[in-house]
């Protein structure tokens, strides 16, 4: 189901690959800005209201790494979908440790752009309107809010992504129970086609650095061998 109020900017400095972009996005009903450089995404972002950032990696002034840091110091929950050339798995990997939600790699199909950026903007649609059965979630030391992302670790406090407080979540709501990287694909990050497994990987290790005493010997989100994972408090 499309969301034909959604505004979503278009971060990319090849025109051809823009132009091609624009056109599908407005087709299927999006207002669409395009801006070709870090520094003009950065002023965009500052002054217009977006439900969704399509960011290429190498552009011209700032790169969408920095871009996307920035982006997320002060909005935490803003759906950013990285677009990139770079094949080799440390750069999506980086990427996904900034915050961005989702990546494609160029070459890529638009009928795939099209499908992650609905899928994309359905979660988010979904936690905001969604009555979440579990608002403030404590365990060990730890607190989260999921109304808005704000968590505290022992002393320190912080903010999760959208996409880390949906994956946290769902792990809670399913305590003590395995939860498959499928499942997780499907269920929080919205699609069923062929994603590296290594997505999931990345969300968890970056939440057992927030919330667990020992991120190498976790004791609250804990992988099962050949099955996935699990939470529990025991």
């Amino acid at each position: 189901m499309k969301n034909p109020n959604a505004r979503i900017l278009v971060v990319e400095d090849e025109e051809i690959l823009a132009d091609g972009i624009l056109f599908n996005l407005k087709k299927n009903g999006y207002t669409v800005d395009w801006v070709k450089d870090g520094k003009s995404a950065l002023e965009a972002f500052s002054a217009t209201e977006y439900d969704l950032i399509l960011l290429d990696i190498m552009i011209p002034y700032i790169d969408g790494f920095k871009v996307a840091r920035r982006i997320r110091e002060t909005s935490p929950t803003m759906p950013i979908l990285m677009l990139t050339a770079r094949t080799a798995v440390k750069d999506r990997v980086k990427g996904l440790e900034i915050g961005a939600d989702d990546y494609l790699t160029k070459p890529f199909h638009l009928e795939e752009l099209l499908a992650r950026i609905r899928a994309m903007l359905r979660r988010s649609e979904w936690y905001r309107n969604a009555s979440p059965a579990i608002d403030i979630f404590r365990f060990g030391k730890n607190e989260i809010n999921f109304s808005d992302f704000s968590c505290r670790s022992g002393k320190k406090t912080f903010q999760l992504t959208q996409k880390e407080a949906m994956l946290i979540k769902y792990l809670v709501e399913h305590r003590d129970q395995i939860v498959s990287r499928q499942e997780l694909l499907e269920h929080v990050w919205n699609i069923c086609a062929e994603v590296e497994t290594r997505t999931v990987d990345i969300f968890i290790a970056r939440l057992r650095k927030y919330f667990e005493p020992e991120p190498k010997k976790p004791v609250y989100i804990k992988s099962i061998r050949s099955a996935g994972y699990m939470f529990s408090e025991k």
